[in-house]
């Protein structure tokens, strides 16, 4: 099967790469000029972006199936116009090449929990519809556009399978995609000392490599029009944050971080960000995020997909030493 991959140099799209190679599929990535593509397989390689139709047009020529993983995945940018032409504009472009191309059978379009929007005091599944009543940043504001444009794509028929990863975590590329490496990183290298916030946060965390298997599933198994989250143990960062000590054998942190400082913290970066051009880690969007609950049930995707999530502390166990092995952390 001819497959076609967008955002294949990211961190999930390039694994995805590897995984679908594996199993004999004859793979194209579409890849920016200017993308880091060291650690793709050996794909076929078609450069472009999703926000260029000619070349995401000319790039679906002859595939069977898009996975459309391509996005901006940050909390905050300086211009935050950049999530709305590629998270919209992008899923956009991809449907359009889709009916031009003629041969394309199926779409498994990359949305997320963010698209369905905040849980407090409960646990979601895929019949959750994002409220619209606030957004805690322009990456969720632009992934629930973009989820409306694929639920109404595939109630005009399109073979689109829309697939909702959690936090995202494992190992593999060092991007702001992969937010739980950077946290763990600040906090073995004494620039987060404490817990951040009250720690009755939750977020629904997925390793990559479960995602991924969750992908090729949807490919596979998954129904045109219904929505799958590939989810995983909801947890909150000051969890996530023991659960290292424990697999570490270290001191837990000792106190907890008010998410007040944290917004005059978050404040001060994007100051200094807009002088050095470095999108900081800790923004006011990741502090509003910090205030609310991510909570989301896999039970569909297990049952349909037979996906099966490993649990917060088997994925840390492998990624943990990774980090280590890399130099980028020391315990």
């Amino acid at each position: 099967m001819k497959i076609l991959v967008t955002g294949a140099s990211g961190y999930i799209g390039g694994r995805l790469c590897h995984a679908l190679l594996s199993q004999g599929h004859a793979v194209r990535a579409l890849v920016r000029p200017t993308s880091d593509i060291s650690g793709l397989p050996d794909v076929e390689l078609a450069y472009g972006d999703v926000t260029d139709y000619q070349s995401l047009l000319d790039a679906c020529s002859d595939c069977n199936v898009i996975f459309h993983v391509a996005a901006v995945v940050e909390p905050w940018l300086p211009d935050p116009s950049k999530f709305f032409s590629v998270n919209v504009g992008g899923l956009k472009n991809v449907l359009q090449a889709v009916k031009e191309s003629r041969t394309v059978e199926k779409i498994i379009y990359t949305s997320s929990i963010f698209a369905l929007g905040p849980t407090d005091g409960y646990i979601a599944d895929e019949k959750q519809v994002h409220p619209e009543k606030f957004f805690c940043s322009e990456y969720e504001r632009s992934k629930a556009a973009a989820d409306k444009i694929a639920l109404q794509a595939a109630a005009e028929g399109m073979p689109i399978v829309p697939v909702y990863p959690g936090v995202v975590y494992g190992p593999g590329k060092l991007t702001k995609g992969n937010f739980v490496a950077q946290l763990i990183i600040e906090r073995f290298n004494g620039r987060l000392p404490g817990y951040m916030g009250p720690g009755n946060e939750k977020f629904s965390f997925s390793h990559v490599d479960d995602v991924v298997e969750g992908h090729v599933s949807a490919m596979e198994k998954g129904r045109p029009g219904e929505r799958y989250l590939l989810t995983g143990e909801n947890a909150s960062t000051m969890h996530l944050f023991d659960m290292a000590a424990i697999i570490t054998e270290t001191r837990r942190p000792g106190f907890r971080i008010p998410l007040w400082l944290l917004d005059a913290y978050a404040w001060l970066s994007v100051l200094f960000s807009r002088i050095t051009g470095k999108v900081p880690l800790v923004s006011p969007p990741a502090v509003r995020i910090l205030r609310h609950q991510w909570a989301y049930s896999c039970e569909k995707a297990k049952a349909e997909l037979n996906y099966n999530p490993r649990s917060l502390k088997e994925g840390l166990e492998v990624m943990i030493p990774w980090l280590k092995n890399l130099g980028v952390i020391t315990y």
